[in-house]
Parts: structure tokens; C-alpha cells; sequence
């Protein structure tokens, strides 16, 4: 699932930076330390800036077993249970990237998604057959807003996301054409 949602991220960002062109005349990143991703002042402290938490709405009680029969099912390789909890959607546009990448395995394909021994869901909002909620886990405490569907009466898993598609490039991205 992330896998999909960061090469996404990382082709939206690419076309941001392109748009974006180089430095200003004026140097206006002077004076700047960029610690972790972020730029701040530089004035001798390089601590990173810490993110702000999402405040918790609710602990997702609709929509956490689907997480959890997730996590259990990456932490334990078991390829026929991860079948079971992404959407038929998402399963066909894996099985076309794994096609295109000469990935033999679902498993082998979602081999970097590590979701450690803890996996947690909140702020679910349900909105008719499909949902989002926040996604945390061991190795993504930032946490990440998710979307499920609901098929065949089961709520799903996608590898869809709102916190990547809401990224859209700048109005002159086809200058680096």
C-alpha cells in the first residue's frame, strides 16, 4: 500500500520541483539549515522541527479490524490474507505493477511496506460505501489518512490515499517540458 502511495508522492513531488525552477536572484534560502526536510532559521539549534500530532477524533471502530488483519497478515508474509483485506481495485493495479516490474510475489512486491508490531487507526469518518482514517504504525508514526471501500458488504483496504492526491503541481509545471 504505501509503496504505491510514495512513488505517487514522489512523482507529484518531482513535477512540483520542476515547476519550481531554480533558487530566487536574491538567495532567499541564505541563512537556512535544512535538518530532516526542514528549513529553519539558521541560528545554531539543528534539532529538527517536530510535526504537529492530527488530533484524535475517534479510535476507528468500524474500520480497525481491517488494520489490524492487515498488519498481521505483512508481519506474517501471508500473501492469500493480504488478497482478502485490499479492495479488488487495488489488488489489479498491484498485479499491473508487478506485471510491469517483473514482481513474481504480492508479497515481494509490498516487501518494503514494514508496519512493525504496532498498528493503530483513528479519526475514521464511513461517508456511504467508502471511508478514510488515519493510519500509524512502528515504522510511520506520521501516520498517514488511508481509504477503504466497502465490497461484497466487507470494508477494504486501498492503496489510496487523500494526504497524496490532495498534492497538485503549480499552474506552470509545463515549463520544464
Amino acid at each position: 500500500m504505501r509503496r504505491a502511495i510514495f512513488i505517487c508522492g514522489l512523482a507529484a513531488m518531482a513535477a512540483l520541483s520542476f515547476a519550481c525552477g531554480g533558487p530566487a536572484a536574491n538567495n532567499s534560502n541564505a541563512g537556512t539549515t535544512v535538518t530532516n526536510g526542514n528549513t529553519a532559521p539558521d541560528n545554531g539549534n539543528l534539532a529538527p522541527k517536530t510535526p504537529t500530532p492530527v488530533a484524535v477524533t475517534n479510535n476507528a471502530p468500524t474500520l480497525t479490524p481491517v488494520i489490524k488483519a492487515y498488519c498481521e497478515a505483512m508481519n506474517k508474509k501471508d500473501e492469500a490474507a493480504l488478497r482478502k483485506i485490499y479492495s479488488a481495485d487495488t489488488i489489479a493495479n498491484f498485479q499491473k505493477q508487478m506485471k510491469e516490474q517483473k514482481v513474481p510475489t504480492l508479497i515481494k512486491f509490498l516487501e518494503d511496506d514494514k508496519v512493525g508490531a504496532t498498528c493503530e487507526l483513528t479519526n475514521e469518518q464511513i461517508n456511504g460505501d467508502s471511508a478514510t482514517a488515519r493510519f500509524t504504525s512502528d515504522t510511520d508514526k506520521g501516520g498517514l489518512t488511508v481509504v477503504f471501500v466497502k465490497e461484497g458488504g466487507e470494508w477494504k483496504l486501498t492503496n489510496k490515499s487523500p494526504d497524496i492526491s490532495n498534492m497538485k503541481p503549480s499552474s506552470n509545471s509545463n515549463a520544464a517540458k
